[in-house]
C-alpha cells in the first residue's frame, strides 16, 4: 500500500486530509519526524494559518532541509495544499516577509480586489481552469469548482502555473515542477473532484 506522510508543523487539524488520503486507498501517516518522511512514498504538506508561523514550525521540527532534499534531489512526489502550496515558494510577504521552502520559484503576495465587490479573504467554491496536460487533472475537466480559503496567493513563474482561478483578476490555483505540486484550494474539502485529484497524485507515488 502506498504510504503518504502528512507533515504536521503544529498549526492545523489534519483529520480531513488524513481521511481523504485513506478514502483514496493509501496509508496516511501524520508525522513531525524527518525519519518518517524518508520512508514515505509521497509527501503532503497541508496548511492553514500564517506563512511565517508555519515556516517556524517546520524549522523547529528540523523538517525544512529534509523536505527540500527529498523533493528536489530525491524526486519524492510532493503535494502542498493551501498554505502548504504557498510555503513551496521562495518568499512570502505575509507579516513583513519571510523565506519559504524554495521548491518552486515565485513569491506569495496578498490578494488585491480588482473590483469593489470582491472580498478578501477568498472563501468558497470557485472554478479551476487548466489547459496544459497535468497528471493531477486526469479525468477532471477544466472549469470544475473546488473549495478555497485564502488571503494570499502564489505569484509563480508562468512555466510552473498549471491552473488558474478567476478571482482578483486571476490567481494561480495550481503550481507544478516535476513531481512537485501545489493546490491553492483544498482537495480534501472539494467532494468528488477533490478526491479524484488526490487519487491522481497518489498514482504518482
Amino acid at each position: 500500500m502506498t504510504r503518504i506522510a502528512i507533515i504536521d508543523y503544529g498549526l492545523c487539524n489534519l483529520d480531513s486530509v488524513t481521511r481523504a488520503v485513506e478514502v483514496c486507498g493509501a496509508e496516511a501517516l501524520v508525522t513531525r519526524s524527518a525519519e518518517d518522511l524518508e520512508e514515505a512514498d509521497g509527501l503532503i504538506l497541508p496548511g492553514v494559518g500564517a506563512f511565517p508561523d508555519a515556516m517556524a514550525g517546520l524549522e523547529a521540527r528540523g523538517l525544512v532541509e529534509p523536505i527540500r532534499r527529498l523533493a528536489l534531489e530525491a524526486g519524492r512526489p510532493f503535494l502542498g495544499i493551501c498554505l502548504g502550496m504557498q510555503l513551496m515558494a521562495e518568499h512570502g510577504e505575509e507579516m513583513g516577509g519571510h523565506p519559504g521552502l524554495g521548491l518552486i520559484p515565485g513569491r506569495v503576495v496578498r490578494l488585491k480586489p480588482d473590483t469593489p465587490d470582491v472580498r478578501v479573504p477568498h472563501v468558497g467554491w470557485n472554478e479551476v481552469q487548466h489547459g496544459q496536460p497535468c497528471p493531477l487533472f486526469a479525468d477532471i475537466p477544466s472549469g470544475r469548482d473546488f473549495y478555497f480559503v485564502h488571503s494570499y496567493h502564489f505569484a509563480a513563474q508562468a512555466e510552473h502555473v498549471l491552473a488558474t482561478t478567476p478571482y482578483c483578476g486571476g490567481v494561480v490555483s495550481v503550481v507544478g515542477r516535476g513531481l512537485l505540486f501545489g493546490t491553492q484550494f483544498h482537495p480534501e474539502k472539494s467532494l468528488a473532484d477533490g478526491l479524484k485529484l488526490l487519487k491522481n497524485f497518489l498514482s504518482l507515488c
